[in-house]
Formats: C-alpha cells, structure tokens, sequence
C-alpha cells in the first residue's frame, strides 16, 4: 500500500519537515546518534542530519527511501537509510540518544503496543523521544492519517505508554498544517517529548 503511495513525482508529505520536529528538535542534545522511525520519504531525518546529527532511518516503502536518499544528496547530507518493517526492526541492537516517531499511526493498539515498547528498547537510558500525531478528532477532520479513531493517541495515554519518562512538552492542539499532499489542513494534533529514565 505505502509503496503505492510513494509512486509519485512529488513528496507526499513534501520536502520540508513536519513543524512539531522543527519546533522540538531543540531537547534533542547537539551530535546525538538519532533514529527515525518510518520516514517515508526522509523530510524529518534529512533535516536532523542538516542540525549535525548521526542520524538513522527507516521505512519500509523501497521507493520512498529512494527519494529520501535523493533528498538527502539534495541537501547534502548523509543519512544512513535503510528499508525495513517496523515490526522487524532490531531495536536494541544500537541504543540512540533519541527516537523520532512522527506520524506513525497506520497501527491499531495491539501492534501499537509492540512497537511502543521498541521505541523504548531503542533509547539509551536518558534518551529522548519526540513523538507526533493525531489526535481522534482527526478522524472528522480528514485532513490526513487512517480513518481509525483507536489508531490516535491521546496525552494520557501516551503518559501511560512511557512511565517513568520525565515530560518535557505535552500538547494536545489544533492547527493549520500544509506538509504536501498527504498532510494537509486544520488538523487535531498531539505532541509529545518525553526522557526516559536512568
């Protein structure tokens, strides 16, 4: 289905990254090793490697990490790509000062859980995560994501998700967003950025 998507001239997300990372990409310390987390066509990790991180991505559209890596060379930066299932990712296997997930939301809880729980598996003690998406509400809007209410997040929720972490900014908000075509309106928000312990 995502490869589908993705078989377009342009950006379905466009080029630019999403505003929430542009705005919180700051609790992110300078030089951190950074995954993120199904990029689809590299907008957000081109733009942390272009703040001087070590960044990694993946997503499991071929032809969406073949654009990112056009838009990385574009931009020239270096990103180390790779095309892979969420749920076949080895998340602990190299810990990261940060984990970025934005707009993740082609899940229901169940898998959702599990792959919560590899965020977490893929954060260094101290770490950070910046997560992004929507809220239920979007669902009326149809402005973006699936058409699935139990696939949004909620604040509380996502307090629950991560226990332990330290909050370090928590929004639950409506704003006007133009990220391509695939994102594009008012739409119903949540942020979340988020220490784990230790």
């Amino acid at each position: 289905m995502w490869n589908a998507r993705y078989d377009r001239p342009d950006y379905l997300f466009g080029r630019d990254p999403a505003a929430f990372l542009v705005a919180q990409a700051g609790h992110i310390p300078d030089a951190s090793r950074v995954l993120v987390v199904a990029d689809g066509e590299g907008r957000n990790s081109v733009h942390l490697a272009g703040l001087g991180h070590e960044v990694t991505a993946f997503d499991a559209a071929p032809n969406a990490v073949d654009k990112a890596r056009k838009l990385a060379a574009e931009k020239g930066v270096a990103v180390d790509f790779h095309e892979a299932d969420i749920f076949a990712w080895d998340w602990a296997a190299a810990p990261v000062d940060a984990v970025v997930a934005i707009f993740i939301q082609f899940m229901g809880p169940g898998p959702r859980a599990e792959v919560f729980a590899g965020l977490d598996a893929a954060l260094k003690p101290g770490g950070v995560l910046l997560l992004h998406g929507y809220a239920p509400r979007q669902v009326g809007y149809g402005t973006g994501g699936p058409p699935a209410e139990a696939n949004m997040y909620e604040l509380e929720m996502l307090r629950a998700a991560f226990p332990g972490y330290a909050v370090l900014h928590a929004a639950d908000y409506d704003a006007e967003i133009d990220e391509g075509p695939g994102h594009s309106g008012r739409s119903g928000l949540i942020d979340f950025v988020a220490r784990k312990p230790g």
